[in-house]
């Protein structure tokens, strides 16, 4: 973002779309044009909301801090705001409040995420192979059972962040893996390392849903695709500092091993942010302390065209059998995994790879930092066009395209010789983190229902660490250092996310097109508040409308 810039300037939608764009959202959504609109304004006693039980019980102790549903008092505000025309001047100022405080909280748990997920890689650098003892493929079960741990923790995870209050959750789990990768470094052997990134992989599981669901609930649909891209490209950063902090360890000279020194410092960078994040940032616009009521009202009725839901923390057994009925789901995993069998090799075995173009140890944790460089660079390109060209309809049309540029990437590792081509051709396949910003938007834009937002979202993860457990087995050490048959698998494996992804928009191009039809024939009405206030799903929804 440029220095001194407006926050807002740079949401993916005028920061007031859903004020002064009101008329062009209404002009491009012809179900609402179109539908028989009722004169007659909601009253609060006319709302209908599903989940009375929330309020007929006293909330006392443990069940007071899980359970903080916003109050029907609440409610009532959202759908008085939602009959009303918002002042742009304060959406502007709460949009810009927003920003400045939830993004960053998130930008920096992503980049310890991510540097977290790196630690393995550059002990790799480090002779952790020697110190433990490792032989054969022992280096690619490690790299495999952190993402073991993950898929095994996945669905209960996932169901406990339906549950508990967001930030809080996320909060515990930074801490956790954090505490994790501490312990790591007291690892006297194969068996230890083992069992401790077993379970850091499941304290991880809950990560990226839980960044998802917050930019979901804090955001517009429209400014999504540009929040995520925002934290996303830490992942870019990380890997930069990730290569500083490499750099910087490889040259302690203490009692300790590199590698080890590599985990403590690390594992005490994440627990610690962990306990500030969890102090400050909220779980939810009505838990908020830092916005008035009014801020929290506002928050919310400013995505009133989202055709989303108020957020209720609590499971619903139906959007759960209708999750498992859906399509998109499987091909949901199915993006996942295949952008994924490429991360997995390359995140441990990248830096292994770029040694073997015929650099020095600390050298390759320097090259890191262009390729962390190039890969927030791409990111923000592929925000900027998704922005400019958004009421286009042609988000996976641009993920496809970017994705060519990780096959060429993969093409020139393995089938070019020298440095120069082999390096360039790495560099591109960074272009890879792109494409899932996108892609983690398409799912918290296309799918509505809190359940099936987060089982949606869990679907995609669990495909990320299926992918992630196939992807270092593609790289033989028989084959080291070149590893030429795990780059063409990584090649292949972009092909066919290539593939998965025009499925995915033939699957949101098809209902919006019967969805309009419906509209224009006068068969559904709008009501927004029975439409807003009930926790529906995209499928139970009919003014929902895909974002391809």
């Amino acid at each position: 973002m440029p220095h001194g810039g407006d926050a807002a300037e740079f949401f993916p939608a005028n920061p007031v779309s859903n004020v002064e764009d009101l008329e062009g959202q209404k002009g491009t959504t012809e179900h609402v044009e179109n539908a028989s609109i009722s004169e007659e304004k909601n009253t609060p006693r006319d709302i209908h909301y599903d989940a009375q039980e929330d309020f007929s019980k006293p909330r006392t102790g443990l069940r007071k801090l899980l359970r903080r549903n916003p109050s029907l008092d609440f409610i009532q505000e959202v759908a008085v705001a939602n009959s009303e025309e918002l002042d742009p001047a304060e959406v502007k100022s709460v949009e810009k409040k927003l920003f400045w405080l939830i993004v960053p909280a998130l930008a920096i748990d992503y980049m310890f995420y991510y540097i977290d997920k790196t630690t393995l890689a550059y002990a790799a650098l480090f002779d952790f192979k020697k110190d433990l003892h490792l032989k054969g493929s022992d280096y690619n079960n490690l790299s495999s059972i952190f993402y073991v741990g993950w898929v095994v923790w996945a669905i209960p995870g996932n169901l406990l962040l339906a549950k508990f209050p967001l930030a809080k959750y996320l909060a515990i789990n930074i801490f956790l893996w954090g505490v994790f990768l501490m312990v790591q470094a007291s690892s006297k052997d194969y068996g230890d390392m083992v069992a401790f990134r077993f379970v850091s992989g499941m304290f991880e599981a809950v990560a990226d849903p839980c960044f998802v669901a917050m930019t979901s609930m804090w955001f517009t649909r429209k400014q999504q695709p540009t929040i995520i891209g925002y934290w996303y490209t830490f992942n870019g950063v990380g890997i930069a500092i990730g290569g500083l902090f490499g750099y910087a360890i490889g040259n302690i000279k203490g009692n300790l091993q590199s590698w080890r020194y590599e985990f403590l410092i690390i594992g005490a960078l994440c627990s610690g942010w962990a306990i500030f994040m969890g102090i400050v940032l909220p779980d939810s616009p009505h838990t908020a302390k830092w916005l008035t009521r009014r801020q929290a009202v506002i928050t919310m009725s400013r995505k009133r065209y989202d055709h989303h839901t108020v957020e209720k923390r609590q499971l619903k057994w139906d959007q759960v059998w209708e999750t498992v009925k859906d399509p998109k789901t499987y091909l949901y995993f199915a993006l996942g995994f295949f952008a994924n069998v490429p991360n997995g090799a390359t995140s441990n075995f990248g830096t292994l790879v770029v040694k073997g173009f015929g650099f020095s140890t600390l050298n390759v944790t320097l090259l890191q930092i262009p390729y962390g460089t190039f890969i927030a660079l791409m990111i923000l390109a592929a925000i900027y066009v998704n922005h400019r060209t958004h009421y286009l309809n042609v988000r996976t049309y641009l993920m496809a395209g970017v994705t060519v540029l990780t096959v060429i990437g993969f093409a020139l590792m393995a089938f070019t010789k020298g440095i120069a081509p082999r390096l360039i051709g790495y560099y591109l396949t960074g272009s890879s983190n792109a494409v899932f910003v996108l892609a983690l938007s398409l799912v918290s834009g296309n799918v509505g229902g809190t359940t099936k937002k987060v089982l949606a979202s869990a679907a995609i993860f669990l495909g990320v660490a299926v992918g992630n457990i196939v992807g270092p087995y593609s790289f033989l050490a028989s084959e080291a250092p070149v590893y030429r048959t795990g780059i063409i698998v990584c090649m292949a494996s972009r092909s066919a996310e290539i593939v998965v992804i025009l499925l995915l928009r033939i699957c949101f191009v098809l209902p919006n097109r019967l969805r309009d039809k419906k509209f224009a024939d006068g068969d559904e009405r709008y009501d927004p508040n029975v439409q807003e206030f009930n926790d529906l799903t995209d499928k139970q929804n009919l003014h929902f409308r895909y974002v391809s």
